[in-house]
Order: C-alpha cells, then sequence, then structure tokens
C-alpha cells in the first residue's frame, strides 16, 4: 500500500505545507491521510490529496479562516459553495482594508496634533442629516446603551462620520445596535466619532419627536461639545471623555444560516414560547433566556424547557437574553426580518432587510446541556 501513497514528508515538500501543519490539519478533519500506519501512526496519502494540500496552501496565505477551508475543500463540485466562501472572504478582507485606512487616517491626526502643542482643541466636525431618518436612527439603537455605572463609556451613543453616513453605535456588552443615516452634507476630514450622553440623545429625540418642523438637522460634534440644530431649535451639551469599543471587531460576522421570516410571527413564538432561567444575567441578576434552533425544513423555531433531541440541522442552538431579544424585534416595527446565525458562541444578527447598515446583535448566552 506504501507504494501507492505519498508519506506525510512527501507531501509536505510537494505542497509547500510543514510536517507539523498537515499533522494539524488532520486533527481538524480538513486533510485527512488515506491511511495510518497502525504500528508507527505514520501518515500516508493519495496522489489524488496533493491537489487539495497545494489549495490548503494558498487558501492559508489569504487568510481563510478553518471553517472556511474545510468549506471549500469539501464543497461539492459545480454546487458554487466555494466560490461563495472566496467572494465572502475577499469582501472581509476588502472591509479590513477600509478599516485600516480609516484607523490610520485618524492616526496621522492625532500625530498632527502631537506634534502641534499649540492646536490642542479639535477641530468641530459639522454634518445635516434627515430629520426624520436621525429619529429612526436613535430608536434603532437607544435599547442598547449601557447603563452600568462601572462602564461609564457605554452611557451613551457613538456619533460616528463615515464618509457619506453618520454612524449611531449602542452597546451594554450584552448586546449591540448600529444604525446609518446618510448626510446630505459631511465632514472634509475623518473623525473618531463622540460618545453622545443618553441624556442628550433623549433629548435630541424628543426635539425630533415635537416635530420642530424641519426636514434636517444640523449636528456639530468638536471641543468635547456636542450641539444639534433644527428648525429654529438648538440643544447643546457636553461629550463623553471615553473611548468607545472598536464595534468592528463584533460586526465582520461569518454566518453559517440566514432565515427570511415574519416578524410578527417570530416576536409570537418569543413571547409565548419556553423559556429557562439561569443566573448570568447583566449585572448579576437572573437572566431568563429564549433558546432558538431549526427545525427540519430549515425553519427557525423556540426550542422547548427542557433539553430534547438534537435539531435536524445539525444540532443548532443559540440561546439569547429573552427581554433582550424581544426589545430588539421591537425597533421599527417590521414586517420581515433576517436573522443570522453563526452558532452557538457567536452573536445573533436581527437585520431588517433594505436596511443594510442598521442592525441588531445579541449576544450569546451559555446554557449548560447546550455545550
Amino acid at each position: 500500500m506504501e507504494s501507492e501513497l505519498h508519506s506525510i514528508g512527501e507531501l509536505a515538500r510537494a505542497s509547500g505545507l510543514g510536517v507539523g501543519t498537515l499533522r494539524y490539519y488532520d486533527g481538524a478533519e480538513v486533510l485527512t491521510p488515506a491511511w495510518v500506519d497502525p504500528q508507527t501512526g505514520y501518515r500516508w496519502y493519495r496522489p489524488g490529496q496533493l491537489a487539495d494540500a497545494r489549495l490548503l496552501a494558498r487558501l492559508r496565505r489569504v487568510g481563510l479562516p478553518l471553517a472556511g477551508i474545510r468549506a471549500v475543500l469539501g464543497a461539492a463540485p459545480g454546487s458554487g459553495e466555494a466560490a461563495r466562501v472566496l467572494d465572502a472572504h475577499l469582501r472581509r478582507l476588502e472591509d479590513g482594508l477600509a478599516d485600516a485606512r480609516r484607523e490610520l487616517s485618524l492616526i496621522r491626526v492625532m500625530i498632527d496634533q502631537r506634534e502641534q502643542p499649540m492646536s490642542t482643541t479639535p477641530a468641530e466636525v459639522r454634518f445635516t442629516v434627515p430629520a426624520e431618518e436621525l429619529a429612526a436612527a436613535l430608536d434603532a439603537v437607544r435599547f442598547a446603551v449601557g447603563g452600568d455605572p462601572g462602564t461609564p463609556a457605554l452611557a451613551g451613543v457613538l456619533f460616528e462620520p463615515d464618509g457619506p453616513v453618520l454612524r449611531l453605535v449602542a452597546t451594554d456588552r450584552y448586546r449591540m445596535a448600529l444604525a446609518e443615516v446618510p448626510a446630505t452634507t459631511a465632514p472634509a476630514r475623518p473623525d473618531g466619532g463622540t460618545i453622545v450622553p443618553t441624556a442628550l440623545v433623549d433629548a435630541l429625540r424628543a426635539l425630533l419627536g415635537a416635530g420642530a418642523g424641519a426636514a434636517e438637522v444640523t449636528v456639530t460634534l468638536g471641543g468635547g461639545l456636542v450641539r444639534a440644530e433644527t428648525g429654529g431649535h438648538r440643544i447643546e451639551g457636553a461629550a463623553l471623555d471615553f473611548d468607545y469599543p472598536d464595534h468592528r471587531v463584533l460586526t465582520r460576522l461569518e454566518p453559517e444560516h440566514r432565515i427570511d421570516l415574519s416578524a410578527a410571527e417570530l416576536r409570537g413564538a418569543v413571547e409565548t414560547g419556553a423559556t429557562r432561567t439561569l443566573p448570568s444575567g447583566p449585572n448579576g441578576a437572573d437572566c431568563v433566556v429564549t433558546v432558538l434552533t431549526l427545525t427540519a425544513d430549515g425553519r427557525l423555531a423556540v426550542a422547548g424547557a427542557e433539553p430534547g433531541p438534537e435539531s435536524a440541522s445539525g444540532d443548532l442552538r443559540v440561546a439569547v437574553n429573552r427581554d433582550f431579544l424581544l426589545d430588539a424585534l421591537r425597533v421599527g416595527r417590521p414586517e420581515q426580518l433576517v436573522l443570522e446565525l453563526g452558532g452557538p458562541i457567536a452573536p445573533l444578527a436581527i437585520r431588517t432587510p433594505g436596511r443594510e447598515g442598521t442592525f441588531s446583535l445579541l449576544m450569546p448566552v451559555r446554557v449548560p446541556d447546550l455545550g
């Protein structure tokens, strides 16, 4: 048999992968040897596996994650799955490059300020956005604002100008909400964003809800202040002087399943469905958990209160805080939703079709019998 096979050393030399790397991918069940000598444990590979090894080496060079490599090598010929995985990875790389460019621009601004100590007050950043869309964006993120005194940086909404849009971000570490508003006038220079405190956020929303009469709002950030002007009315207050967490780390998602469903049906299922109570909620309080699972035909369902048989879709179950889930489902009262699930330890993303930049993330809750 050995004369018909490649030894692990031969495969390593021919593919450019190290012997240790090949052992790793064997353990990860990505590239499994055709035969392992029961006496020595030495691995042997079929001649046809050389092409897989060379492809694997190239996938590693472009930084494709393990799950993606497994999907490409295991894709059925003609299914298009390998191309979809590569396209998704390319989009992540392009997004990462855009993030890096934005961060480097901000770093240059910080270096310039450092090298010119006489100009210690940051310049103002001013932009104009539609009043109605800003109100909707505030509604979309307000529920996720943090209230823990131990994390004061989260006690507000991040206003982050990003080219032609104003991005709003809120998180309390257990959930995150993002919304984007198109800016009719945008800042000429990059800006890392300003944390607008909760009280000022609520005052701004009240101003917009009072029907100020103007179609647009002008927001000015800088010098530690936040100012909003619309319809002859103006509010102003101090910004929070903290560094906001990098939301991009969590929003680079790799969902395994995307499910389109009725928002009303899901709300009804969560409101009436089974729950579990765990002593692991925010600030040490009990947490009422809803467990979502996939049925045999790929529909989303609420799992029972007690551990049951494995679901037909690979035992995919995601446990989330029930109240947080209902909060996210109430935002905007959409008719349809798209839920993205990446596994039991990945964030659950809740999106509204047609609003690409506005969505919510819920951190999963660890339930002992879910693994």
